[in-house]
Order: structure tokens, then C-alpha cells, then sequence
């Protein structure tokens, strides 16, 4: 696939994660990752995330703390995308998280290993762009 089909399946892939970012509901969000999964966090932390709870309870809790500050869905935007072979690319975004009025309470950076897996794209690594 060249790059701009590969960018249609990013911006596809990401216009799904909103979807289900709003449901603030773990397992839904989780859907959209492999397992296992990584995730370097803006601190520089890694988390290995091995089976789906691990996974599930990791968002559950994030999504938990989001809607804590008044969030009630994200967007994305500067979508970046390099091919990695035939079946996986990097994907950067910028995310907002947004309240009800549409207002940005948080933005950050952050690029994903997708891996086109059987069941679709899914996330197989995140990495926070550090500060």
C-alpha cells in the first residue's frame, strides 16, 4: 500500500479510536491493541501490558482520571504516518482532550507501532513523545 492508502488507514484507525475513547469504557478502547502491548510514557516510564485485563484495567483507569477532569471526548489532528514494511506503519498524532464545550484540556503527542493484524489494525506499541 503507499503512503497516502496507508494514511487513509491511519486517519480510519484514529476516527475509530475517538469512537470509542468516548464510551469511556476500557474494553472497548482495548480493542484497538495487541497483546501483548507496550507503552512509554511521557516520564520515560515503560509498561509492559501482558494479557487484556493488564490492558483493560491500565485504560479503565486512564480514561477514569480523564473524565475526572472534565473530559468528555478527544480529537486528533497532525496525523504523521511512515510505513514499516507491507503490514505495519508508525502513526503520530497530537491528541486534545476535550471538555463539553469542545474546549482543549490537555494535548499531547504520540506515534504507535500499528500492526495490521487479522482482525484489522491494532496498536502493538505507543510512545508518548518526550519532553
Amino acid at each position: 500500500m503507499d503512503e497516502a492508502g496507508l494514511r487513509r488507514e491511519a486517519a480510519a484507525f484514529f476516527d475509530q479510536f475517538v469512537t470509542n475513547f468516548a464510551s469511556f469504557n476500557g474494553p472497548r478502547v482495548v480493542s484497538l491493541y495487541a497483546v501483548p502491548g507496550l507503552a512509554i510514557r511521557s516520564d520515560g516510564a515503560v509498561q509492559v501490558l501482558q494479557s487484556r485485563p493488564d490492558l483493560e484495567a491500565f485504560f479503565q483507569r486512564a480514561l477514569d482520571g480523564y473524565a475526572a477532569l472534565g473530559c468528555c471526548t478527544c480529537r486528533y489532528h497532525d496525523l504523521a504516518v511512515t510505513p514499516i514494511g507491507s503490514r505495519a506503519m508508525l502513526s503520530s498524532v497530537t491528541w486534545d482532550l476535550l471538555d463539553a464545550g469542545g474546549a482543549a484540556l490537555k494535548s499531547w503527542r504520540q506515534s504507535y507501532n500499528l500492526a495490521l493484524l487479522p482482525e484489522g489494525w491494532r496498536i502493538a506499541a505507543s510512545t508518548e513523545h518526550l519532553d
